[in-house]
C-alpha cells in the first residue's frame, strides 16, 4: 500500500468559483485521489480556501461585510459546494487558520535566520482619503495601452498589457474611488529567491518525469531575461498574518502582513494541522505526512493546478521550504492544466463570464459535469466549452453508452428471469474474448490513471463501456432466450456482473452513478477487479438486485438551447 499526499490549488476566496477553476485543479485531484483510494492506497488530499490579499478585503467592503465574517461566509459557499461536486477532501481547510498563521511566521523566521530576507525600502502609491499604502490592484485608472478606463495597478484586463500603478492615467483607489494619491516610501521583506536559482533548478531538472507544461514555465522563470527574481513576501494591508519571526515581533514591520502568495502554499501544510485538530488527534498524525524525518519520506506528494499557478509552486514555495533547511516533504510531480474557454470567449469570474459552480448544479447532477469536464481537460492545450458539445457528449457517452447498457440489461432479466441473478449455461468463446479483452483495457485504464492522462483515461472507459454494449449486440440474450433459455442466462449473469465492474471503475469519475449502479445491484463490495474473470462472477446466481431509475437522462435540443441563452450573458 503506497501513501498519496494530493493537494488541489486553493481557490481565492471572492467568490463562486467558474468550471473552467474547477477542471483545471480541484477535480482532476478528486478523480487521482478517488483512484487511488479504490485501489486501495492511503490518502490524505487537502484543500483550503486561499483568504488573503487585496481581493478579500474589496470583496468584503463590497458587501459591507468586516472581512473575517465575508471569508468565513464564504469558506462554507465554497465547501457546500465541493461537497455538491463530489470533491472527496480529507479536509477543507482556511489559509486564515491559526495553524497557518503559526507555520508561515515559522517559516519566515527559518528563512531569516538563513539570510534569504531582506528588507527593501520601495516607493508605493498611498492615498490620502483611506490612510493606507494601495497595492497594485487596489488602484484603478485609465490604460495607456488602450485607454481602457477600469485598468487595474498591475495588468490591464482588456489588453493584458503588465502595467505598473503609476503608468496609469488618471489613477484612483479603487476602494474610495479618491485620486488624492501620492507616491512614498515604505519598508518590506524580500525572498531572495535569486540566491536559490541553482539549487531551485537542479532540482527541476531532476524531474524528468514532469508535463512540459509544468517544467517549461518554471524554467521560463528561472532563466529568461535577469533570470529568478527576488519577490516581495508583505503588503501594508489589514487583513492577514501578521509579520513576525517565529513567535517574536519583527522590528519595523508593525502593521504588515504577509503577501498572499507567501501563506497561500504553506496553507498546504497548515490544512494537515487543521485535519488533525478536527479529528482530535496529535501533530504526529499529520506530521508523518509532511516531515521525512517523522514518517514522510515514502509519500508521493501530488499538486494539481491550472498553469498560471505554476511559478510559485516550482519556485516561490519550494525556495521556502528548501531555505528553511528543515525537512519537509517537496512535491514529487506537479499536475498543471491549460485553460476551459467559454463558447468563444474566456471564463472570468470578475467578468462573470461562463458557468459557475452553483449555476451548474442548479440544472444538471454533478456527474453530468464531473463526466464532461474530465473527458475535455485541457492537459495539452486550452480547451473550450460549448453547449452543443456538451449535450452531444452527456448523450451518447452516459445516457447511449453506459445508462442504455444498465437499463436494458436489468429490464431483460426482470422480464424473462425475475429480479435475481439467474442460474445456468456456461462461458463460451464469446464470453472469454470479452474477458480477454476487458483485462486488457482495465491495464491500459489503469496506466493512464497512474500517469495522471486525464483525457485517455476518460476515453479508455468509455471503451470499456462500449465492450459490454458490443457483446450484447452480438450475444443477444433477447433472441438466446429463445433457442437456449439458460445461455441466455449465462449472457445476462455476466452482463449483470459488468453492471458491478463499471461501477467500481467509473467511480473516480461519475461517483453518484457509481453509487446507484452498486445499490441496483444490491452489493457494497467496490474491490478492484485485478482478476476480471473472478470480478465477473462476483454476483452469484440467486444474488437480489434493482432495475434502477434512469441513469442519466438526455439533454433535448430545447434544454440546450434555453442554457445557451442564458448563460450568454455575464453573471451579475
Amino acid at each position: 500500500m503506497a501513501r498519496h499526499l494530493i493537494t488541489s490549488a486553493i481557490p481565492y476566496i471572492n467568490g463562486i468559483k467558474h468550471l473552467g477553476n474547477l477542471v483545471g485543479s480541484q477535480l482532476p485531484a478528486d478523480l487521482y485521489a478517488r483512484y487511488q483510494r479504490a485501489r486501495g492506497h492511503e490518502v490524505m488530499f487537502l484543500c483550503a480556501t486561499d483568504e488573503h490579499g487585496t481581493p478579500a478585503e474589496l470583496a468584503a467592503a463590497k458587501t459591507g461585510e468586516p472581512v473575517a465574517e465575508y471569508c468565513a461566509r464564504m469558506h462554507k459557499v465554497q465547501s457546500d459546494l465541493a461537497d455538491g461536486f463530489r470533491l472527496s477532501f480529507d479536509h477543507f481547510g482556511r489559509s486564515s487558520s491559526p495553524q497557518n498563521h503559526s507555520l508561515t511566521q515559522h517559516f519566515a523566521g527559518r528563512l531569516h535566520a538563513a539570510g534569504l530576507i531582506e528588507e527593501v525600502t520601495e516607493k508605493q502609491v498611498y492615498s490620502k482619503a483611506d490612510g493606507r499604502f494601495l497595492p497594485d490592484r487596489y488602484i484603478e485608472g485609465t490604460c495607456p495601452n488602450c485607454g481602457y478606463d477600469k485598468a487595474r495597478g498591475d495588468q490591464c484586463e482588456n489588453c493584458t498589457k503588465q502595467l505598473d500603478p503609476t503608468d496609469l492615467i488618471d489613477p484612483r483607489s479603487a476602494i474610495s474611488g479618491s485620486t488624492d494619491l501620492e507616491v512614498r516610501e515604505t519598508t518590506h521583506l524580500y525572498l531572495r529567491q535569486s540566491q536559490m536559482r541553482d539549487q531551485l533548478s537542479d532540482w527541476i531538472d531532476s524531474k524528468t518525469d514532469w508535463p512540459i507544461l509544468t517544467t517549461s514555465i518554471a524554467r521560463k522563470w528561472l532563466n529568461d531575461g535577469d533570470g529568478l527574481q527576488d519577490r516581495g513576501i508583505t503588503r501594508d494591508l489589514d487583513w492577514g498574518i501578521p509579520v513576525k519571526r517565529g513567535d517574536e515581533d519583527w522590528p519595523g514591520m508593525d502593521g504588515k502582513v504577509f503577501y498572499v502568495w507567501f501563506d497561500a502554499p504553506i496553507e498546504y501544510i497548515a490544512c494537515a494541522a487543521e485535519w488533525a485538530e478536527a479529528h482530535s488527534l496529535d501533530d504526529s498524525a499529520w506530521e508523518r505526512w509532511w516531515r521525512t524525518e517523522r514518517g514522510a519520506e515514502d509519500v508521493r506528494y501530488t499538486q494539481f493546478m491550472g498553469k498560471d499557478n505554476v511559478p510559485f509552486h516550482t519556485l516561490s514555495f519550494p525556495a521556502t521550504i528548501l531555505g528553511s533547511g528543515e525537512d519537509w516533504k517537496l512535491v514529487d510531480y506537479i499536475k498543471s492544466f491549460n485553460y476551459l474557454n467559454y463558447d468563444g470567449g474566456q471564463f472570468s469570474t470578475s467578468q462573470g463570464r461562463g458557468v459557475f459552480m452553483d449555476q451548474a448544479l442548479d440544472i444538471l447532477p454533478a456527474d453530468y459535469w464531473r463526466w464532461w469536464l474530465l473527458s475535455h481537460a485541457p492537459e495539452s492545450s486550452d480547451s473550450e466549452f460549448t453547449w452543443e458539445n456538451f449535450q452531444q457528449s452527456v448523450n451518447k457517452d452516459l445516457a447511449d453508452v453506459l445508462g442504455n447498457f444498465v437499463s436494458r440489461v436489468t429490464k431483460f432479466c426482470r422480464s424473462k428471469f425475475g429480479e435475481a441473478v439467474p442460474d445456468g449455461g456456461e462461458m463460451r468463446a464469446r464470453e472469454r474474448a470479452l474477458i480477454d479483452d476487458l483485462g486488457d483495457r482495465i491495464r491500459t485504464y489503469q496506466a493512464h490513471m497512474d500517469a495522471i492522462e486525464v483525457r485517455k483515461a476518460s476515453q479508455e472507459l468509455r471503451a470499456i463501456w462500449v465492450a459490454g454494449n458490443e457483446y450484447l449486440q452480438e450475444a443477444a440474450p433477447w433472441s438466446t432466450y429463445k433457442e437456449d433459455p439458460e445461455q441466455a442466462a449465462a449472457q445476462i449473469r455476466l452482463a449483470l456482473n459488468l453492471i458491478r465492474l463499471y461501477a467500481v471503475l467509473s467511480a473516480a469519475f461519475i461517483p453518484d452513478a457509481s453509487d446507484t449502479m452498486l445499490a441496483a445491484m444490491h452489493t457494497t463490495d467496490t474491490d478492484w477487479p485485478d482478476d476480471v474473470a473472478q470480478a465477473l462472477a462476483h454476483l452469484e446466481a440467486g444474488h437480489a438486485f434493482s432495475v434502477p431509475e434512469v441513469l442519466f437522462t438526455k439533454i433535448t435540443d430545447e434544454q440546450r438551447e434555453d442554457w445557451e441563452t442564458r448563460f450568454s450573458g455575464t453573471r451579475t
